[in-house]
């Protein structure tokens, strides 16, 4: 299990609410050293089961190159409120509340840096394809072209043929919620302890669990496992000038290597594999992980707009830039 190791706030880190066309959502927010945000904006998304605190090992080496960078929870998740029904946890609802927070989060800039880990990748790609004038870039990070499978995706059908064996049964939350409950008390808290987490992280993640929408860990588990791939649509896109770059652990377990590997190829993509990470580099790894954003953000922002008259791009034989810090 990836965890962080403090929930203790950078001195350049604060807690507020984002206030967006769509509501409030809780966000992380981190500023330039000096105060002076020089370049554009950046938006983190986190994924299935996750909160903005994931990013919190990143953000103050993000926003320390000169730029606002905010992490915000999803709707339903952690700290932001819930939605009313299911429809409010389905992708194009969810890409709409990503847009809704570019757009709080651009202000005068007009547009940001978007990242999505995971789940959140495969959301903030719906954002990108939505309305992609919204992003200056858009990073896939520890997130493949489509549905899950291996030992994740059993873990997500065990889930689902507990809470919602037939997906079609009233959203009975009480209900939901104490299975929630009962699962954290008999398996999650358990293995945490057995993986020998800090008993203040055990707390906050026991916090996070429980104040979750249980609506929402049904919707998004059973769009991880059918997600379709829109690989071709997103090319389309970047082609048209949106830059896009696949950041992945050597090691990630969600979506093998080879696989976000291709994707990356198939959108002529940046693509940077960050040694010793598995599923959740910026955690594992928060340096070199913030390094390749950071650097990634610079070149993005130094591009001019072009016009493909030729197809799409092809890269090297390499298929792109593979980093391989030491």
């Amino acid at each position: 299990m990836s965890t962080l190791r403090s929930l203790q706030l950078p001195e350049r880190v604060r807690t507020d609410w984002l206030t967006t066309a769509r509501g409030r959502f809780a966000m992380l927010e981190a500023q330039p050293a000096r105060g002076v945000a020089h370049r554009s904006p950046a938006l983190l998304i986190h994924g299935y089961t996750g909160s903005k605190e994931n990013f919190l090992p990143v953000l103050e080496p993000l926003a320390a190159a000169g730029r606002t960078v905010v992490a915000v929870d999803l709707r339903g998740h952690y700290q932001s409120p819930h939605a009313p029904d299911r429809a409010g946890y389905a992708p194009v609802a969810l890409a709409a509340d990503v847009l809704a927070m570019a757009a709080a989060v651009a202000g005068e800039a007009g547009a940001v840096h978007l990242v999505g880990h995971s789940l959140g990748g495969l959301i903030a790609r719906e954002a990108a394809l939505a309305r992609p004038s919204a992003l200056l870039s858009l990073t896939l990070l520890g997130s493949g072209p489509g549905s899950i499978a291996g030992e994740r995706a059993a873990a997500l059908s065990a889930t689902l043929a507990r809470f919602d064996p037939t997906g079609t049964g009233p959203d009975d939350v009480d209900r939901l919620a104490e299975l929630v409950r009962l699962t954290w008390r008999e398996e999650h808290e358990p293995q945490a302890r057995a993986d020998g987490i800090d008993e203040h992280i055990i707390a906050f993640l026991r916090e996070r669990t429980l104040r979750t929408c249980p609506i929402s860990y049904i919707v998004l588990a059973r769009y991880l496992l059918e997600c379709p791939d829109r690989t071709a649509e997103l090319a389309d896109v970047a082609e048209a000038g949106l830059p896009v770059a696949v950041v992945y652990g050597e090691n990630d377990d969600a979506w093998p290597p080879a696989e976000q590997d291709q994707m990356a190829r198939e959108l002529g993509a940046e693509r940077t594999c960050i040694p010793g990470a598995a599923h959740a580099p910026a955690i594992e790894a928060p340096v070199t992980t913030a390094a390749a954003l950071t650097q990634f953000w610079n070149q993005a922002e130094g591009r001019r707009p072009t016009v493909h008259t030729c197809g799409r791009r092809h890269h090297e034989a390499d298929g792109g830039r593979t980093a391989r810090a030491s």
